[in-house]
This record gives structure tokens, C-alpha cells and sequence, in this order.
């Protein structure tokens, strides 16, 4: 196929305030570098939304439609589930968000199971997993969800971080001086948008409880609090609940919250870190890109996972990260931190394992894979039309 047109379908999110927006930029940057036409095509929330989205796309005269599904890039409208009948094209979905949500809740589980086993609606995404010609990934766990509920088998496109490793970055003791963080400081760092359901109060106490066996441990909150998720009034609100969460565990000298930095110094700041930990209140997957940026800068991680939740292929406890087999629950952070302070070599093998998680992944080369799935869905569609 000598040249591709591809209508990249998301939604209105500012991608300084949400991951999958600042991944769709990317992406469709590196769509470009390899001669690929995009067509950029923004669907508002609802029907009048899905509407527009269709005449653009029809006039588009795109080979095929890539939809960037995640139920907050689109207001959570089950609109752009029909983006499959009215696309007049082979159609390619990513999910970036999936095993939580439904268009329909009030709709019982029996009933979606009998609709997603004949592929004629699935409860996230309505029909834009049945009527797409392939469905892509980021990370295992929502390809195994998607395999049990639809027997839809995922190709993968797996995120990337969503801060580069900064190699002119000042050394450790200027940026730890910059930050206010001692220079001698065992220092933890979360990194991402900070909400409610990123566990950091679990995160806070477990540093406090273990101040008298580690009195240099120190805790850096490393993001904004604004995000697409999070309203600015939300988000202030809830800074104001931390820090008052911070004061109450007796932490204020150990806890560090800096809001909002560029990605340079965010880069120099994981630099400066010892450790990584992202304790999720849902468990921590690769579609984090937060996550895979710590892993990239090689920090040794930790990570949480719901216990009713399966191993996460990637994340294996003692390889790559040490994983807190719970979520809510201070007693497993401590315990997890307390391996990765006391066991220098547990830090330098999962921090090398993660590392490899990363390594080679570029965004030249996840837009060269999505091209062979574009190609593939259009020869298909020729072939069958």
C-alpha cells in the first residue's frame, strides 16, 4: 500500500490535563513522520457530537477511522459507541480504559454477557468493539478482560512514558536542593495527576509509620492536581485534604508536593528519587504512563494490585516491581516499601527488570506497528467488500 489515510478519532480533552489526549498528539506526530494523512476528527460528548464526528468522517475519504476509546475522553456518553455504524469505514479501536465502566449500568450483567458473546454490543463501548476490524490494547489485563467478555483477541499498543529521561538534567543534590528535599533524604516519589483514587493518603501514612526505622525517608508528590478526571475547584479542594492528610499523620517534614512541573524537571526530579510508588486504588497496570516513565528512569517500583485481580503479566512481584498484593491498605505499602529500603538487591533487580519493561519502546516504533494493523484491516476490507 504506497499511502494511508487515517482519520484518528478522540475526544476535546486538553492533553496538558489527560493522558490519552497527550498520547493521541503524540501518536498522531508519529503517524506524520512516516507519511501517514491524518485527519484529526474530535467527537464532542452525545449525539449531536456523534453527528458532527459522522459527516467529518465521511468527508474525510479515510481508509480507515482509529478511535481512541476511553469513556472520559468522551464524557462519558454512550454516543460514540455507534462511531461503527455511521463511520462508513474499516474501523481500528485502542482501549485505553476498560473492565469498569458501562454505558448502561442499570442493565444487568446477564444480559451483557449474552450481547458481548454474539459480538453485538459490548457494556463499555457499546458497538465500537463489534464493529471494529481490530482492537488494540495497552496493557494485558484489559486484553484478557476483552478475551473473556467479547472472545475478541487484542493486538497491543503499548503506552509509552509520558516523560522522556531528561540526559542534561541538573545532578541529584542541585535538583533535591531546587525541590527542598533533604540531601542525605531515602526519597519516594509518586509521579502523575494526583486524585482521590491514586491512594497517596495510604501512601502518606506508610511513609509516617516508618520514620523510626528509616528517619531520612521522604515522600515526593511529583504532579497537578487539575485534570480532566479532577476540576480545578475539585483539585484545589483536594490539596487542601492532603495537605491537611499530611499535617494529621505527622509528616509535614517528610512529604514534599510540588503540583505542576515541566517535564524536564519532573525528569530531573525522578532522577533525584530512589525509589517509585504508585499505590492505585484500582491496582497499577501498564497503561500508567506515569507508571512506565518511573520505570524508564529506572527507579525500583511499587505498585499496588486489587486482590481479586489477576497478576498482571507484566508487573511480577520481585522482577520488575514489588507489588502490593491489596489496594486501600497502609499495612502492604509499608511492607512493600520496607522490602525495597532494606534489600538493596531486591532494588537493583526489579529496578533493571522494569527497565527492560521499557526499553527499546519509541514512538516512531509504535507508529510503524499501528501502519501493519492499518494496512491489514484495509487489504482485509478490500477483500471481503
Amino acid at each position: 500500500m504506497t499511502h494511508l489515510r487515517v482519520a484518528l478519532v478522540h475526544g476535546r480533552a486538553d492533553p496538558a490535563h489527560d493522558g490519552v489526549a497527550d498520547y493521541t498528539v503524540h501518536l498522531a506526530a508519529a503517524l506524520d513522520r512516516r507519511g501517514v494523512d491524518v485527519v484529526d476528527v474530535p467527537v464532542d460528548p452525545g449525539p449531536l457530537g456523534l453527528l458532527r464526528a459522522a459527516r467529518h468522517l465521511r468527508a474525510s475519504r479515510a481508509d480507515v477511522a482509529h478511535v481512541q476509546f476511553a469513556p472520559s475522553a468522551f464524557g462519558f456518553s454512550g454516543a460514540p459507541g455507534l462511531l461503527g455504524d455511521v463511520a462508513g469505514m474499516p474501523l481500528v479501536t485502542t482501549l485505553h480504559e476498560y473492565g469498569w465502566w458501562s454505558v448502561a449500568p442499570k442493565v444487568p450483567d446477564a444480559v451483557w454477557t449474552f450481547l458481548e458473546r454474539r459480538r453485538l454490543a459490548d457494556r463499555e463501548t457499546g458497538r465500537l468493539v463489534p464493529r471494529s476490524a481490530a482492537v488494540l490494547t495497552t496493557n494485558g489485563d484489559h486484553a484478557a478482560t476483552l478475551k473473556q467478555r467479547c472472545g475478541v483477541e487484542a493486538g497491543r499498543a503499548p503506552l509509552l512514558p509520558n516523560v522522556e529521561v531528561d540526559r542534561d538534567a541538573p545532578d541529584r543534590a542541585t535538583t533535591r536542593r531546587a525541590l527542598g528535599v533533604p540531601a542525605d533524604a531515602e526519597l519516594v516519589v509518586f509521579f502523575g495527576f494526583v486524585h482521590p483514587v491514586k491512594g497517596l493518603r495510604y501512601l502518606v501514612d506508610a511513609v509516617a509509620r516508618l520514620a523510626d526505622e528509616h528517619p531520612a525517608l521522604h515522600l515526593l508528590v511529583l504532579g497537578g492536581f487539575t485534570s480532566l478526571a479532577l476540576p480545578a475547584d475539585e483539585a484545589a479542594e483536594f490539596r487542601d485534604e492532603l495537605t491537611a492528610h499530611v499535617a494529621a499523620a505527622g509528616a509535614q517534614d517528610r512529604v514534599t508536593i510540588t503540583g505542576h512541573r515541566p517535564a524536564g524537571e519532573v525528569s530531573a526530579a525522578l532522577q533525584a528519587a530512589d525509589l517509585a510508588a504508585f499505590p492505585f486504588t484500582a491496582g497499577a497496570t501498564l497503561k500508567s504512563g506515569a507508571l512506565l516513565a518511573a520505570l524508564d528512569h529506572g527507579l525500583p517500583t511499587l505498585v499496588t494490585r486489587r486482590a481479586d485481580a489477576p497478576p498482571d503479566p507484566d508487573l511480577v512481584d520481585g522482577e520488575t516491581v514489588v507489588v502490593a498484593p491489596e489496594v486501600r491498605d497502609v499495612d502492604v505499602l509499608e511492607t512493600g516499601l520496607r522490602r525495597l529500603l532494606d534489600d538493596r538487591d531486591l532494588r537493583g533487580r526489579v529496578a533493571a527488570g522494569g527497565h527492560a519493561l521499557v526499553r527499546g519502546h519509541d514512538w516512531d516504533a509504535l507508529a510503524a506497528s499501528h501502519v501493519r494493523t492499518y494496512e491489514e484491516v484495509v487489504t482485509a476490507c478490500a477483500a471481503s467488500c
